[in-house]
């Protein structure tokens, strides 16, 4: 077991890696920008290390900077987190170099996580459903026009190398496809620095269910049951539950199947997802391999009872899985709702400040990960999640319950957050009945022009 891990993140999640390591008595650094002195997890942490002005590419995604705090404190072993340099080949590599420690999936799958292409037809060859998709990345619109025309409209133009719901353009016809293909790429080029893009067939009304996997060094791979992650504003998850309403233990069976298929179809190693979208007809597709510890994780460990970020530095240091699903006893249902610091009156306006007034929920069922204090004042140079709010109970009915009481208790003032939306979305009798699909949450929210909106 590792002596010491330095958290290459920020905000709740590095908190939560921190807190998962002593646990297991490891000591931690924390690496922070100068604009995250008053953060809460540096005083979790043993050591505490400033890599960095505010902004994230001098600091947060700067490699050699945090290659040079693990070095000047002895760490010896990274966290990622998620976000950041969670899913970068470039950093897993460097680390190893360095002789550290990368807690997470291999260079070469993160490798291939980001270039979701040859993942497709990976999956393609080891006989995993995939949504029909061009087989290459397209940069010219005339391919892409003549691609649309064979897979069939709409379609969906995604960034060869994205994430997080960037780099995404719907196009009913040929007429959208030729507006919104070089919008695509320009964004996709901002984003990511490629402007490769791929076609897929685009799967109207779909759910969203993935699957966490987590695989050792011996080559075995275990499920852990589904998320269902269906309730997104422009591809950007906002609620997630565990297990989902949708799927029956037989569909349950035959996708977890296909996910273990999936890891195992390229060699993977430690914690991971793998998405699908399932359409009207209870057909799934694979979607990707997120090659990281994912946002909504809590549904599972609460689900489980298996804390996955000790399960990531486990598996890191070597040690091998003993169970399988079987053996878990997965029973009762968790929910998580982000807590954005946005406006969702105002198209999700970023709405930056101190907290004056900040009163966490509690009680039976409620779990809150977060890095919010009174009196914090929010950095605006970072994304907008500031907290994880999830409770559980033995059936769905009584967990949408406590997040309600939940989420009436929870105050954090006076800025805007999506404890309103989510208010509303508790009480939805079509949400109770857990039918919904991708487009559930705009009947909730005004009309907005896109391109007015920033993710």
């Amino acid at each position: 077991m590792f002596s010491k891990i330095l958290v290459a993140n920020r905000g709740e999640i590095a908190h939560r890696v921190i807190r998962a390591c002593r646990d297991l008595e490891i000591k931690t650094v924390a690496v922070y920008s100068e604009a995250d002195e008053a953060s809460l997890h540096l005083s979790l942490a043993d050591e505490s290390i400033c890599i960095g002005p505010p902004i994230s590419a001098k600091s947060y995604l700067n490699i050699g900077s945090i290659l040079k705090a693990a070095r000047e404190t002895g760490a010896d072993a990274v966290h990622p987190g998620y976000g950041y340099l969670a899913e970068s080949e470039e950093f897993a590599r460097a680390c190893e170099d360095s002789g550290l420690v990368f807690i997470g999936p291999t260079p070469e799958n993160l490798q291939l996580a980001g270039d979701k292409i040859t993942a497709k037809n990976i999956m393609r060859e080891a006989g995993i459903p995939v949504i029909p998709s061009s087989s290459g990345g397209v940069t010219d619109v005339e391919e892409a026009v003549g691609l649309s025309k064979e897979i069939g409209y709409p379609v969906m133009v995604k960034a060869s190398g994205g994430g997080g719901g960037r780099g995404i353009r719907i196009c009913e016809d040929k007429d959208m496809l030729l507006e919104e293909f070089p919008v695509a790429k320009m964004e996709a080029r901002a984003s990511f620095g490629r402007d490769e893009l791929y076609i897929e067939k685009f799967i109207v009304d779909p759910r969203h269910i993935e699957f966490q996997i987590l695989a050792d060094s011996s080559g075995k791979v275990v499920h852990l049951g589904e998320r269902e992650c269906t309730i997104q504003r422009r591809f950007q998850k906002l609620i997630e539950e565990s297990p989902s309403p949708a799927l029956s233990a037989k569909m349950r069976e035959t996708m977890g199947n296909a996910a273990m298929d999936a890891a195992r179809a390229v060699n993977y190693l430690n914690a991971g997802t793998v998405e699908f979208l399932v359409d009207g007809n209870n057909n799934f597709y694979f979607m990707e391999i997120n090659a990281r510890i994912q946002v909504e994780h809590p549904v599972t460990e609460l689900t489980t009872g298996i804390d996955l970020v000790k399960e990531q530095i486990r598996l890191a240091s070597g040690e091998n899985l003993e169970y399988c699903f079987e053996d878990l006893n997965k029973r009762g249902w968790a929910i998580e709702c982000r807590i954005n610091a946005e406006d969702p009156d105002r198209n999700f306006a970023p709405s930056p400040g101190t907290i004056e007034e900040y009163h966490p929920p509690g009680g039976f069922g409620v779990r809150l990960d977060t890095h919010l204090y009174q009196g914090y004042e929010l950095p605006i140079f970072y994304d907008s999640l500031i907290a994880k709010l999830i409770s559980y109970d033995l059936t769905r009915d009584g967990a949408i319950r406590i997040m309600k009481r939940a989420l009436e208790e929870f105050k954090i003032e006076p800025i805007k957050t999506t404890i309103p939306l989510y208010l509303k979305v508790m009480d939805d009798p079509q949400f109770r009945a857990g039918d919904f699909n991708t487009d559930f949450i705009s009947r909730f929210l005004p009309d907005e022009d896109d391109e007015d909106v920033e993710d």
